[in-house]
C-alpha cells in the first residue's frame, strides 16, 4: 500500500507529449518519518503512524516531545490503515514509491466558507421576480410548513459551509519533480494553500 502525507502548494497546468494542457494541482512532499506503528495486540487494530514536515520545538507539548523522542520536531501527524504493517519506528516514507500515471485518492479539509445561503450552499435556483414579487432572487422559498406546523427533518437551509474532510477519488499522478520533492495530481484537489493531504494509492 502506497500512502504519503504532503502540502498543496497551487494549481498549474503541465503539458502532455501530445501538446495537450493537463490542470494539475503541486502537492510538496516534506519529510515523512514513521513515528508509531500500531499492533492488533498492543492497540486492537494495524496502522502506521506519520510526522510530516517540521515544528518549533518550543511550540510542542511535552506529551508529543515524549511520542517523537528523538526523531524531530512534526508540523502534523496522520495514521494510516495498513495490514500487517512492515514498518518500524524511524523508517521514511519516500515520494519515490508513486510513478507517473498512478491512480491515487486523495484527502483534505475543504475550503471554510462560512454561513453561507441555500443558493450558494445548496444550489437552489432562488424565486422568480414576478407576480409582485421584489427581492426574491436568492431566497430559500417555502421550509414545507402547513398542516404539521414543523420543518421536516433533513431539510436543506442555510448554515456552515466548507472546513469539511473530502476525498477524491480516481486522480492520477500527472508529474513527479523529484528534484523539488513535489507532486502535481491531475484535477483540483480540496482545500487552500498549505493544507495537510493524505495521499494513498488506490
Amino acid at each position: 500500500m502506497k500512502f504519503i502525507l504532503g502540502r498543496k502548494l497551487n494549481m498549474t497546468q503541465i503539458y502532455d507529449a501530445s501538446g495537450k494542457a493537463i490542470p494539475v494541482t503541486a502537492v510538496e512532499v516534506r519529510g515523512n518519518t514513521v513515528v508509531q506503528v500500531r499492533t492488533k495486540e498492543t492497540d486492537g487494530y494495524e496502522a502506521v503512524q506519520i510526522g510530516e514536515g517540521t515544528r518549533n520545538p518550543n511550540r510542542i507539548a511535552k506529551p508529543q516531545k515524549g511520542h517523537f523522542k528523538d526523531l524531530g520536531s512534526f508540523a502534523s501527524v496522520c495514521e494510516f490503515r495498513v495490514e500487517a504493517p512492515v514498518f518500524q519506528v524511524g523508517d521514511k516514507i519516500e515520494l519515490s514509491q508513486f510513478k507517473l500515471g498512478d491512480s491515487i485518492v486523495v484527502s483534505a479539509i475543504s475550503k471554510g466558507k462560512g454561513f453561507q445561503g441555500v443558493v450558494k450552499r445548496h444550489g437552489f435556483h432562488g424565486g422568480p421576480r414576478s407576480h409582485g414579487q421584489k427581492h426574491s432572487e436568492r431566497e430559500p422559498g417555502s421550509i414545507g410548513g402547513g398542516l404539521r406546523t414543523h420543518v421536516p427533518v433533513g431539510m436543506r437551509m442555510a448554515g456552515r459551509m466548507g472546513s469539511d474532510r473530502v476525498t477524491v477519488k480516481n486522480l492520477t499522478v500527472a508529474h513527479i519533480d523529484q528534484e523539488d520533492s513535489v507532486m502535481y495530481v491531475s484535477g483540483a484537489i480540496p482545500g487552500h494553500r498549505g493544507t495537510l493531504v493524505e495521499i494513498v494509492g488506490a
